[in-house]
């Protein structure tokens, strides 16, 4: 197909409807007519699972989280990476709801880019990519008919949506895991579950992985080498991290930055800045939103740099208590990560 997935990798299923989402899992869909106040006393497996299902969904819909749940039988497993499991989303920007409408339906569908590539946050990224394909790009910037505010914004978040997977593992007592970083941080799950008196039958934890090509995966957004530029990408370790005036370099180290392009952030590797080909800092203060905001633009950017050999980012790492403060942080450390396929370098060469 024009971009080239793998059946391995699921699609995510969009809706603007919470009850198309509803009816997409098991547990949601067999309890339908129930209200999301219930009490949760003694209740079945899936009637916890499905009241845990319609509060994220009431809470974070339309918005930047994925659901992914055990699907119902009629859900074609195509879509599922054979898997038996659905994710589904209902996204805020209002030429995906105004599509999504006109289908009549919910659509199953991937980023617009190549697999593996740079996420696209223009209609002329996905040019870049599927230009030579027979697809159509809709492009808000062109037309009228939808509002300011779809046509002077890049995506609103910047980076994907948080990927969360619900499971019961008995009858009282289940997991909600965080499977790929994004604006919606896992505290923000916690706290809706406990507005909600269900907080006490879900423990709610990160489990994000780095899979191949060839693994099936329940959400997209799983693989090692994944939003990677067209030019070799490595991260460098942090013991080469800081702002030192006068950097130690050798001499190879100097000709390889020569013909290199840094993308930083934090000012994490600011000291190289003047022997790289090109430097870019996603933010200089390592503000959240704005980091996440130039990502895959700077990516994409570091690809047109003429005479460039190489890509390096910083191996970020980070405090803890900054983690779980701001989701968006470990979203661009996620997307760092696996553009350099997780990659770490001690040495420019």
């Amino acid at each position: 197909n024009a971009k080239e997935r793998p059946l391995s990798d699921p699609l995510i299923v969009h809706v603007t409807d919470e009850l198309d989402a509803l009816n997409l899992w098991c547990a949601s869909s067999d309890h339908i007519n129930s209200s999301v106040n219930q009490p949760a006393g003694r209740e079945s497996r899936n009637s916890i699972e499905s009241q845990a299902l319609r509060v994220l969904v009431k809470t974070f819909f339309p918005g930047p989280l994925t659901i992914v749940a055990r699907a119902r039988q009629d859900v074609p497993q195509i879509i599922m990476a054979n898997t038996g499991y659905v994710a589904c989303r209902s996204p805020s920007h209002p030429v995906a709801r105004a599509l999504i409408a006109t289908a009549g339906v919910p659509i199953a569908a991937p980023s617009a880019n190549k697999f593996g590539h740079v996420s696209p946050t223009l209609a002329s990224h996905v040019l870049d990519d599927l230009g030579l394909e027979d697809v159509w790009v809709v492009d808000p910037s062109l037309g009228n008919d939808v509002d300011t505010q779809a046509q002077d914004s890049v995506c609103q978040v910047g980076v994907e949506s948080t990927v969360a997977k619900i499971e019961m593992n008995s009858d009282d007592r289940g997991s909600i895991t965080i499977l790929r970083h994004g604006a919606i941080s896992s505290q923000s799950i916690r706290d809706s579950l406990d507005r909600a008196a269900l907080s006490q039958y879900f423990d709610v934890a990160d489990s994000v992985k780095f899979t191949s090509e060839k693994t099936h995966n329940v959400a997209p957004g799983q693989t090692v080498k994944h939003y990677s530029p067209n030019v070799p990408c490595f991260m460098v370790s942090s013991s080469r991290q800081g702002s030192q005036p006068r950097p130690d370099l050798s001499d190879e180290e100097r000709t390889v930055l020569s013909k290199s392009v840094i993308i930083d952030c934090g000012r994490r590797l600011s000291q190289y800045q003047e022997c790289a080909l090109a430097y870019r800092d996603l933010s200089s203060d390592c503000e959240p939103e704005m980091a996440a905001a130039n990502i895959f633009e700077t990516l994409r950017w570091s690809e047109t740099v003429s005479g460039a050999e190489r890509v390096f980012v910083p191996d970020m790492q980070l405090d803890p208590n900054e983690s779980e403060e701001h989701a968006l942080t470990l979203a661009v450390k996620d997307k760092l990560t696996r553009a350099a396929s997780a990659v770490v370098v001690e040495n420019f060469k």
